[in-house]
């Protein structure tokens, strides 16, 4: 898990992997979430939305970049 974590971070710091690998991720979710299949079952759904959730955050980190978790109050605005 801790590796898998890592991986994960690592890959969301860079914006076209992430990108990449969002979409790659979000794809085949949107696809078993719009169609009705007759393998489906509740783990197959339940992985889609993992999937998908994890995809749709990795495009938006790759669109929008990373953002500064804390902004020091004491920082002029000019500097942020």
């Amino acid at each position: 898990m801790r590796r898998t974590r890592g991986m994960l971070l690592r890959l969301a710091m860079r914006r076209t992997p992430a990108l990449v690998a969002g979409l790659v991720l979000l794809v085949p979710a949107t696809v078993i979430a719009v169609g009705d299949y007759g393998w489906e079952s509740w783990l197959t759904d339940g992985l889609g939305l993992i999937g998908g959730a994890t995809g749709a955050a990795l495009v938006v980190t790759g669109l929008t970049g990373r953002r500064a978790d804390w902004i020091d109050p004491d920082t002029p605005i000019d500097r942020v």
